[in-house]
């Protein structure tokens, strides 16, 4: 199903319904965000705002983008604070954000529906400013050559969405072509026992060289 559609419709059920992929991925951001220091965020794909809640507590401003109104408007009704603004983007065009604005960008469950990264990446170089972080958390893409794709289900049967399988590679060449470094890469599995032995989720941060 097209990308925008099935967020309009899964918006709903976003933070009710069961999402292992969605709850790992709030435990990537904190454990993983916890260790810097930060005052202005641009949150890439905010959604229903399930770590904007964190990032208020830690931040002075959340300048949070996603192209999902029905997702936006849940944020809104969530989060009553002054410290964040949500605005309706497509993150495949240009960003509506001062330059050198921010010092950390986070993107979490958003790039498998973009099909180039280094679009994200060039946009986070000139939203960033020195020596500013870019923190990713995404599908990993082990999941992805198994298979695994965003995907819902409700009262109409289970929705999947169109995807775009990004290698560790492209990640890492998206970064160091848009003057990145990489400090930190790590693998996420799920906590209960299970015979899975993929990890789940891939975090990346990422450092914005001079």
């Amino acid at each position: 199903m097209q990308i925008k559609k099935a967020y309009e419709i899964w918006s709903s059920i976003y933070d009710s319904n069961e999402n292992k992929t969605r709850d790992l991925d709030v435990i990537s951001t904190i454990e993983t965000l916890s260790n810097y220091s930060f005052s202005n965020v641009i949150e890439l794909g905010c959604g229903t705002g399930k770590n904007t809640k964190w990032l208020i507590e830690h931040a002075n401003k959340i300048i949070g983008l996603d192209f999902s109104e029905s997702m936006l408007a849940i944020a809104k009704e969530k989060l009553n604070s002054n410290k964040v603004e949500f605005q309706i983007a497509d993150l495949n065009e240009t960003w509506i954000i001062k330059n050198k604005s921010a010092d950390l960008i986070t993107c979490s469950l958003t790039l498998e529906h973009i099909e180039d990264l280094n679009h994200i990446f060039k946009e986070a170089q000139h939203a960033l400013a020195s020596k500013g972080i870019f923190f990713i958390s995404e599908l990993h893409p082990f999941k992805q050559y198994a298979g695994s794709k965003a995907r819902f289900t409700d009262d109409s049967g289970t929705t999947v969405l169109n995807t775009f399988t990004h290698h560790i590679s492209d990640y890492l060449d998206a970064a160091s072509n848009n003057n990145f470094q990489m400090l930190e890469i790590k693998e996420w599995f799920d906590e209960e026992k299970t015979n899975e032995k993929l990890p789940r989720l891939i975090s990346f941060v990422f450092r914005k060289e001079d």
